[in-house]
């Protein structure tokens, strides 16, 4: 009896936790929702700032967004997965070993305006790409570097030992396995992490305020060497540096309308891929 009133606490706490934050999270999407969706239209959508975005749309800074979450994945994944597969499949067990994943979860603990401050020194004056959306890319695939070679290590592990024995006793090289076997079997954990960096990235402003972002532009930017609007130093920049509050603050809410949008929407896209990839695995 009592091991069974135990776990019906357990269980009990459980659902009340999912409960609080699933109404957190609707309390939020409303609230955002009531003072944005109103702004939304085609118009708004398509075309460029006005009357010192006091009017027009936000075009600019929906596409400026667009090149910076996806030139950071661009950047990072790759390099993640391939850091994660060193320490995983390859590296000898041992104490620099340790250090380097200690390394990592700190690394992924650092402010982000310290990334930013990094950014702005690297990549805008030593190598010489200026603020622009290469410089904030890079600056954002390293920011949650560590979160995507956490995820693809998690990953990795959790691939059964058996599936890399099987495919070495049928003549499979080391290579071969990890290519045929592991990274196909660990690609719907990988992507995970995937969902979760381009919800930070899409959200991020100190690190694009010294590497990427303007507070203006006339339109979209033309290649990753210009300067981008974003939507999040955009809502910044209309709530701090307006000079008409009213109309600045219902487009502001607008933007954080959009940008929940565009979030969710590239979120479910990589759900859509990663349960795809499951449906092979099965």
């Amino acid at each position: 009896m009592n091991k069974k009133l135990t776990q019906n606490l357990g269980f009990g706490s459980l659902f009340l936790c999912i409960f609080i934050a699933i109404f957190f999270l609707g309390v939020l999407i409303y609230f955002i929702a009531s003072r944005g969706l109103g702004i939304i239209s085609w118009e708004f959508l398509t075309t460029v700032p006005k009357d010192q975005m006091t009017a027009g749309g936000v075009l600019p800074a929906i596409v400026g967004t667009l090149y910076l979450v996806l030139g950071s994945v661009i950047f990072a994944l790759p390099l993640g997965v391939a850091c994660a597969i060193y320490l995983t499949e390859y590296s000898p067990k041992g104490f620099i070993v340790n250090i380097i994943r200690m390394s990592i979860n700190n690394l992924a603990g650092v402010p982000s305006v310290v990334f930013g401050l990094f950014g702005y020194g690297i990549f805008v004056n030593a190598f010489g790409f200026g603020v622009s959306a290469l410089s904030g890319s890079l600056t954002l695939g390293i920011l949650v570097l560590p979160q995507i070679i956490s995820a693809a290590q998690e990953a990795l592990i959790a691939v059964p030992q058996s599936f890399r024995e099987a495919s070495l006793a049928v003549g499979a090289t080391h290579w071969q396995t990890i290519k045929k076997i592991t990274i196909p079997t660990a690609l719907p954990g990988i992507l995970t992490g995937v969902i979760l960096s381009i919800g930070r990235v899409a959200g991020e402003t100190a690190p694009i305020l010294f590497t990427a972002a303007t507070f203006y532009t006339r339109g979209v930017p033309k290649s990753f060497l210009s300067e981008v609007m974003a939507l999040p130093y955009h809502i910044y920049a209309l709530m701090t540096e307006g000079t008409h509050p009213k109309e600045q603050t219902e487009i502001a809410y607008g933007c954080a309308v959009i940008l929940l949008a565009l979030v969710l929407s590239l979120s479910a896209a990589a759900i859509v891929i990663r349960q795809r990839q499951r449906r092979k695995e099965l």
